[in-house]
């Protein structure tokens, strides 16, 4: 509701004596309507030159105009024949009463360069000319219409702007994810998953196949600097069969481009001293950066690479780091982004755009300018978490990590429920999403793009490999198990590729 002042009712009172031809004192006055005809016509003009009913019409102008600038029709149809046929665009209508019972109503329509008449009695005045106050501010009167429909035109973008902004948030991250499989351009994946099985079988029956003629690189993925069991267990079973491995020291939180320059040194440097290939596996993030090193590198290390494996890599992107930090999702609501700045940045003392690079916006941009090399033997790894509510509420799968308390030099050790707090993520992109994942990745953005895919069925959620050597179930195999079946398998897909070459060749 619009509280009118003094100011309105002097206006209404001063519309109705121009409408009777009167003045206070009795004595004619021009009326405040008028018209005329032909095309030299002046359109009628209110009193602009007093100053209240200046003030008035200023203000119901800006109040119609913003009121009407929320529909998407500004048509308004009149009663006479000459009257206009719509008030559309940058046109301003100010309707008031007049005569003495002050029912019949009288529009003035103020359009530049256009004709305008009136309706009702107004007519009985259309022959009258409008006073030469009312003409001499006809440029006032236009720039106040002016003003008042930006303020409309200003709100309506306003209303559109938390529009857009709300659909935005509702979406999330819903059109991204399997962009990868959408895009055309992106070569087919092959599905390895019974090989797998028949691999991983065949190793708890004790039969290993993997070759000594190679070195294996591990490549650990976000804050597994502070994870102490991370890859451990699966660099100390390489090493009991006779094989040479290692996991990289990277700076996991440091960002993908720079942890490819360290990665591709680990690289030279390991072909170097041994004079053997490198074969690489990394584990979310970790694999994003070791394909990063091969996409960046690759002239210099086509030579040196034998393949790779991504075990559960957000190769396309990750919708708990696009919906953290992309500007209008949910995380804006309650400082997620603030919040993840100051664990990276202050507590592990990190670069929040080791988070920002597996956001959609950022793997669409560096996977257009540097893509995996095609000829590039590749094994992707994805699973998906159990929902249960057992596992919601059960402790049993936790990670032990170590935090750095503030001089550096000692480190707090922590435990955290992480298999708890995959399930929970993963029924988050269940419910809003009605995608699969581990609790961070979906299932088709691991997916690696011409890669041999194993889709296992058993539940692994993301943080699998951390807390993996503390397995409650031995016949279930255990990380360094799986990833001995995967790069395997690599090994396997790496020997196809060579005997495709040499037929091409021959």
């Amino acid at each position: 509701m619009f509280r009118f002042d003094p100011t309105f009712l002097k206006l209404q009172k001063l519309i109705r004596m121009g409408e009777a031809g009167q003045s206070r004192d009795g004595e004619s006055v021009a009326p405040l309507v008028g018209g005329g005809t032909g095309d030299n016509a002046v359109a009628p003009q209110v009193f602009n030159s007093l100053p209240a009913l200046n003030e008035a019409a200023s203000y119901i102008t800006q109040a119609t105009s913003y009121l009407g600038s929320c529909f998407s029709d500004y048509s308004v149809e009149y009663g006479g024949k000459d009257a206009c046929n719509s008030i559309s665009h940058p046109h301003e209508l100010i309707r008031s009463t007049s005569g003495v019972d002050g029912n019949s109503p009288v529009s003035v329509c103020i359009s530049p360069g256009e004709r305008c008449s009136t309706s009702s009695e107004a007519s009985t005045s259309a022959a009258n000319s409008p006073s030469r106050e009312s003409i001499e501010s006809l440029p006032q009167a236009t720039n106040a219409i002016v003003t008042s429909n930006r303020l409309g035109l200003n709100g309506v973008s306003m209303f559109q702007g938390l529009i857009e902004r709300a659909r935005r948030t509702v979406r999330g991250s819903a059109d991204d994810i399997g962009w990868l499989q959408r895009d055309p351009e992106m070569p087919p994946v092959e599905d390895g998953t019974d090989r797998f099985n028949n691999i991983l079988d065949e190793i708890g029956h004790g039969v290993h196949r993997l070759p000594n003629t190679v070195v294996y690189l591990l490549v650990p993925g976000l804050f597994s600097n502070h994870g102490p069991l991370y890859f451990v267990d699966t660099k100390t079973k390489f090493s009991k069969m006779g094989l040479a491995c290692h996991i990289a020291k990277i700076h996991s939180e440091s960002s993908v481009e720079k942890n490819a320059r360290e990665i591709k040194e680990y690289i030279e440097e390991l072909c170097w001293g041994s004079n053997k290939r490198v074969l690489l596996l990394g584990h979310s993030k970790g694999g994003i950066d070791a394909a990063a090193a091969l996409s960046l590198y690759w002239p210099e290390l086509k030579d040196k690479v034998a393949g790779l494996v991504l075990a559960q890599s957000p190769y396309g992107g990750s919708p708990i780091a696009t919906d953290i930090l992309r500007e209008g999702q949910l995380g804006d609501y309650v400082n997620l982004r603030k919040m993840m700045e100051i664990l990276i940045s202050k507590v592990i003392k990190g670069d929040i755009q080791a988070l920002e690079d597996l956001t959609y916006e950022r793997r669409k941009e560096f996977l257009k300018n540097h893509p995996l090399p095609r000829e590039l033997p590749s094994v992707s790894f994805r699973t998906e978490a159990s929902i249960s509510p057992a596992v919601l509420a059960t402790l049993s799968h936790v990670a032990h990590a170590e935090l750095p308390l503030t001089n550096q030099a000692t480190k707090l050790p922590v435990v955290m429920p992480l298999g708890a707090a995959m399930a929970a993520c993963a029924q988050l992109l269940q419910v809003r999403y009605g995608e699969k994942s581990d609790g961070l990745v979906t299932c088709c953005d691991a997916e690696v793009p011409g890669s041999v895919v194993v889709r296992p069925k058993r539940k692994l959620d993301h943080a699998w490999m951390v807390y993996s050597s503390l397995n409650e179930v031995p016949l279930e195999a255990d990380a360094a198990q799986v990833c001995e079946a995967l790069l395997t398998l690599l090994v396997q897909v790496e020997e196809e590729k060579q005997r495709k070459l040499s037929t091409k060749i021959d």
